[in-house]
């Protein structure tokens, strides 16, 4: 028993009292997470820390800044004003270089009338339609602000903590925490709308987590992942046979240099292999059924448009994939907005409410997080010349309205207020890192706890701040 590594001696009796206590361990972490129990230490989940509301979640990104004012935040006096200089009183210091350079900042009316829907009374505009009979499905933020005035930043920061590049986002950061329910699909996956995308690859790094957890991009039309299907004259029994060959390299590099990027490269190749089947048939949606079509729009059947790539959403989380992001683009309304929001409403507003009431018709609400807005707000003063049927609104990071629904959040809940011309926060203010935190809360992740050390220093999500939003939490 003694040999140049100095093992103890261990009794016949002492080995199996351990090994029967380390395969019941074992038996049980299978029943817990099936698809980690067996896997190495490098795929294991870190979480959850506690009992989750959330299993996964869908967020519904408006890249480009949606107008709160035009949508959400109703407020009467832009109206009663509607023409008239914004009071220097009001405005604070954070201005982009085109507004502090405009001579007038006059005071624009919202397009379209609001109401109070349901029977939270919530208010919401009618260029809303269909988001507007479900409003007691929502729990609507009027009070959320972010550190930069500028798109691609503010970007960064709503999905990474950071207005630099180069930082995990919250998809990739919750696949890490949480691995996978579906060992043939990626854990964070992206749609983008066809022709109206907006988002940057760079809002689906993995940053310095392993390769494993990045998002990746399903595509409209034959090819949803590029390079995922076999070259031509190559079988699917060749391609096995390849990677059979390839793991057993991997398996001596890996003995040699205990290097984690080798493990987390085969793990991408074993994926790849596996969605050759498993994305096929989670992208073809010819069998659902009518009635499906009708709740989503007849946008719907067309792939690659946004009421389809909902439908896709649910398809994705009904699989358990754990974090779907949607990409709609063209909220970036600097001129020009009374001809373009309606447009962009369009496009978003019966899909957006379809997929909520699919997933609760479903059962699946009840543990699905979906998520809706923009990176930040707009001005509640006209961009350039205010004429009688064109203005535009400037970026506004210091108010802005985010949309929550499903699992652990209040229903028909209005939370935060904004002063009279939705300029500043009174009252509930929710910075973009208490948004964070409280997300990942929701997913049964301590946003303090779930860190990554990486050159010398431990990361998170949230950096060292973010606090839970406890007053929108059921």
């Amino acid at each position: 028993m003694h040999d140049h590594h100095h093992h103890h001696p261990i009794s016949r009796k002492d080995f199996l009292s351990k090994s029967t206590l380390g395969l019941g361990a074992l038996s049980l972490a299978s029943l817990i997470h099936p698809l980690s129990a067996f896997g190495s230490a490098l795929n294991a989940p870190v979480g959850p820390h506690f009992a989750p509301k959330a299993k996964r979640i869908i967020f519904l990104n408006m890249i480009g800044a949606p107008s709160q004012l035009d949508l959400f935040d109703y407020k009467p006096i832009l109206t009663k004003m509607h023409g008239v200089e914004l009071p220097e009183s009001v405005m604070g210091d954070r201005l982009t270089a085109t507004a502090e350079a405009q001579a007038t900042k006059p005071i624009v009316r919202p397009l379209y009338a609001f109401k109070q829907r349901g029977k939270s009374g919530m208010w919401m505009s009618d260029l809303m339609p269909y988001m507007a009979q479900i409003t007691d499905e929502l729990c609507m933020i009027n009070s959320v602000y972010t550190e930069s005035v500028q798109h691609e930043p503010a970007q960064m920061f709503t999905h990474t903590g950071s207005e630099i590049p180069g930082r995990p986002t919250m998809g990739a950061w919750i696949s890490y925490g949480l691995g996978s329910e579906n060992e043939n699909l990626p854990s964070y996956i992206a749609l983008m709308t066809k022709g109206n995308e907006g988002g940057s690859s760079r809002l689906l790094s993995s940053g310095f987590l392993p390769a494993e957890h990045q998002g990746v991009q399903l595509r409209s039309g034959k090819n949803p992942v590029l390079f995922l299907n076999n070259p031509p004259g190559v079988t699917e029994g060749m391609r096995r046979g390849q990677l059979d060959h390839l793991q057993q390299l991997q398996d001596q590099s890996y003995s040699t240099w205990e290097d984690a990027s080798i493990k987390a490269k085969m793990s991408q190749y074993e994926m790849a292999f596996r969605m050759q089947t498993s994305v096929p048939e989670v992208m073809n949606i010819e069998g659902e059924p009518e009635h499906i079509y009708e709740l989503y729009g007849e946008d719907s059947k067309k792939p690659g448009t946004f009421a389809s790539n909902c439908l896709l959403a649910r398809r994705l989380v009904e699989r358990g994939v754990r974090f779907v992001q949607l990409y709609h683009g063209g909220w970036d309304h600097h001129s020009n907005l009374p001809k373009q929001i309606p447009k962009n409403c369009k496009d978003v507003d019966q899909g957006s409410a379809a997929l909520i009431m699919d997933l609760k018709q479903r059962g699946l609400l009840e543990d699905t997080l979906v998520i809706w807005g923009g990176e930040f707000g707009r001005t509640s003063f006209s961009q350039g010349q205010l004429t009688r049927d064109n203005f535009g609104r400037d970026h506004h990071p210091d108010a802005y309205t985010m949309l929550l629904a499903g699992a652990g959040v209040k229903k028909g809940l209005t939370y935060g207020a904004t002063d009279a011309f939705g300029y500043h926060i009174i009252e509930n203010k929710v910075h973009v890192h208490d948004l964070n935190a409280t997300i990942m809360h929701l997913m049964g992740l301590d946003h303090e706890r779930l860190t990554y050390k990486y050159q010398g220093r431990r990361f998170r999500l949230t950096d060292v701040h973010g606090n839970l939003v406890k007053g929108i939490l059921s």
